[in-house]
């Protein structure tokens, strides 16, 4: 590792329900102190081991960086597991380590009107991406979630172009999202699209980005172990029928470099 990945213990600052349900629903904003990161690129992550995981869970956990700052690195982290419910039990003062920033982000092209797509826990990494672009006037949000909107932090796009949000409840809901996705796709074909979210979700991007030959980047969300390409337990398949490992090469790839379908 170089200096700026380079494992290091760091207090947690705070950990908090994000919205009135947030408890409820288990989203949590989980926030340490800077370990001492240089600027992040948006889509970059980080690895997270709370000591209270003691010997068991082994393995730390990936987060897209939510948000960076001088003082604080903000992650933010919906409960799915063991692990994540550990770490959203912590309290002021405990300590974690980390390692990061890790990984390759998103493309930055300031004056190309560029759409940011989410589902889930995909919003994160565009939090920091919205802070950080210097023209936000050309920037818009699609966002498809299934908890209620207050469990997600979406009021940090309010100074955007368009900031959307659909949440599924149903079949119906997912049918009429999709094709919100063709239409917002198909209309940057001179564009940039960006993508974060499960993967149906990122397949179904991909799809219609080579349909109308639209420029996009997809974030993956691949299981990982050590984010420093030493486990391989991350590879994904690229159109070559070879594997590229998401940790290094990724989380953020270009269409065109994966396999990305429903067969793959």
């Amino acid at each position: 590792m170089g200096n700026h990945d380079a494992c290091r213990d760091v207090s947690i600052l705070s950990v908090e329900p994000v919205g009135p349900e947030g408890a409820a629903k288990g989203c949590y904003m989980l926030t340490l102190a800077n370990p001492g990161f240089p600027p992040a690129v948006a889509g970059q992550f980080v690895m997270v081991r709370p000591h209270a995981f003691g010997q068991n869970p082994v393995w730390p956990r990936p987060f897209s960086i939510c948000r960076l700052t001088a003082e604080a690195l903000t992650l933010f982290v919906q409960v799915c597991g063991r692990g994540t419910e550990i770490l959203c039990r912590l309290v002021p003062g405990d300590t974690a380590t980390v390692w990061g920033p890790l990984g390759q982000g998103f493309a930055l092209e300031p004056e190309i009107p560029t759409v940011m797509l989410a589902g889930g826990v995909g919003l994160a990494p565009f939090v920091e991406y919205a802070a950080g672009h210097p023209s936000p006037e050309r920037l818009s949000l699609v966002f498809g979630h299934r908890q209620p909107l207050s469990c997600y932090p979406f009021d940090a796009f309010a100074g955007l172009k368009s900031a959307e949000a659909f949440q599924e409840k149903g079949p119906d809901d997912l049918a009429a999202f999709v094709a919100h996705l063709e239409t917002t796709i198909a209309g940057h074909a001179d564009g940039l699209v960006l993508a974060c979210g499960p993967r149906p979700f990122l397949v179904t991007v991909a799809r219609l980005a080579r349909k109308y030959s639209v420029r996009a980047q997809v974030s993956l969300e691949n299981r990982m172990a050590c984010g420093v390409g030493g486990c391989l337990g991350c590879v994904e398949k690229n159109v070559l029928g070879t594997y590229v490992q998401t940790c290094t090469q990724g989380p953020v790839f270009w269409v065109e470099e994966l396999a990305l379908s429903e067969e793959s």
